[in-house]
């Protein structure tokens, strides 16, 4: 998954299974660029508990935030 810009790649949650504790579905997740992941069907996101892990890329799909929307998320810590 591209990073766009300033590092700031976004994917929405379409699936949690095998993860129900740590990722909520329908839910906007920020990524961390990790190629070495990308390369095995990962992807780093930063998760419920604040911290980034790796989870299989199929659970996800990238999504574009408006500029506007990306700046409020950053700022109010949400993502």
């Amino acid at each position: 998954m591209r990073n766009r810009r300033n590092g700031g790649a976004y994917v929405v949650c379409t699936s949690n299974e095998g993860y129900p504790v740590s990722l909520i579905v329908r839910r906007i997740y920020r990524v961390l660029a990790d190629p070495e992941a990308s390369a095995r069907g990962l992807v780093r996101v930063v998760d419920e508990s604040g911290e980034d892990y790796l989870y299989p890329s199929g659970l996800f799909a990238q999504i574009e935030l408006p500029r506007e929307i990306e700046k409020q998320f950053c700022v109010s810590g949400l993502i």
